[in-house]
């Protein structure tokens, strides 16, 4: 059995990663120039006469930057930042699509308007606005809704692309088989990463090591592969006007206890929520203890991320 210590989400600090603090007139000229850009960009789009009005600072973020935009078109939701991969907005458009197209209505998706690499300009992406609000039965149709996501599988285990958790890198080459996949592309590869970057033991490296050897005897082998959200803690999922959304993923094609190992490491869902889920999609017998399994993917990447401290216990 292995135990890993490691600090609770609200004290990692978010800040320290991938939002590096600019001089205040590079941050406004960054932001002027983004929004330049989407007046010329989204008129074949959105129709002449598409002008930005006004622009709002929106709290909450602690990685990227983000607006508020009311414009003659409507207000749309904009996020960038230019301290991350070049390539990571592009990267969550993806995920936004193949959730909205998956979800269908049981869950609210942001539709994406535009996602741009960054180059000289800061990558961003540009979003239909959520508008906070409430609805009947919220928690109880968030869990139905993620049931519904789960529900659809197709053969393999990956994504389209690599993305990102976070700042880190995902990696997303199609498998046929979950154990392979989540033992060479989430524990496998974050070790590597951290071996390069932060201070591990050999004797706690082997014990990771020694996990992985044994997942054969841990896990099923046959698990279906899920469309997941992919870090679906309480802060990426939001109650709206319209029902309940889930935003900022890091989606792929996983084992579905993959998701739920979040979901209950960091709280924040109602029992309404869970009680909904199971009837909808009834998890099978020792999903519990997988989940712990599963959750050590999470925390390995807090320590590659973060630092603090990290101790295996055979």
């Amino acid at each position: 059995m292995m135990t890993c210590f490691f600090l609770s989400r609200d004290k990692l600090g978010f800040s320290s990663y991938c939002k590096i603090p600019f001089p205040l007139r590079i941050f406004h000229l960054m932001t002027e120039s983004i929004i330049n850009y989407l007046e010329e960009e989204l008129i074949e789009l959105l129709g002449s006469g598409f002008h930005v009005q006004r622009k709002e600072p929106v709290g909450g973020g602690c990685i990227n930057h983000t607006y508020r935009l009311h414009t003659t078109k409507g207000v749309f939701f904009l996020k960038w930042n230019f301290s991350c991969a070049d390539d990571l907005f592009v990267r969550e458009a993806e995920c936004l699509r193949e959730l909205k197209r998956v979800a269908g209505g049981e869950l609210i998706v942001p539709e994406v308007i535009l996602a741009k690499e960054a180059d000289e300009l800061s990558g961003f992406i540009l979003l239909e606005n959520l508008e906070s609000g409430s609805v009947a039965a919220q928690d109880t149709k968030l869990g139905k809704g993620l049931a519904h996501l789960h529900r659809y599988q197709p053969k393999d285990f990956g994504f389209e692309n690599d993305n990102y958790c976070g700042a880190t890198q995902q990696v997303n080459d199609w498998n046929e088989s979950w154990l392979e996949f989540f033992a060479e592309n989430r524990l496998g590869f974050m070790l590597r990463l951290i071996k390069n970057s932060r201070d591990i033991s050999t004797d706690d490296l082997r014990v990771f090591e020694k996990l992985i050897d044994r997942l054969d005897l841990l896990l099923p082998n046959n698990s279906k592969a899920s469309l997941i959200h992919g870090d679906l803690w309480s802060g990426n999922y939001l109650y709206t006007i319209k029902g309940p959304a889930i935003i900022d993923p890091a989606s792929y094609y996983a084992d579905r206890e993959m998701e739920l190992s979040i979901m209950q490491m960091f709280g924040g869902f109602s029992p309404k929520t869970w009680a909904a889920y199971q009837e909808a999609f009834p998890l099978e017998a020792g999903w519990e203890d997988r989940v712990q399994i599963y959750q050590l993917y999470h925390i390995l990447n807090h320590y590659y991320l973060f630092g603090g401290c990290l101790v295996a216990v055979t």
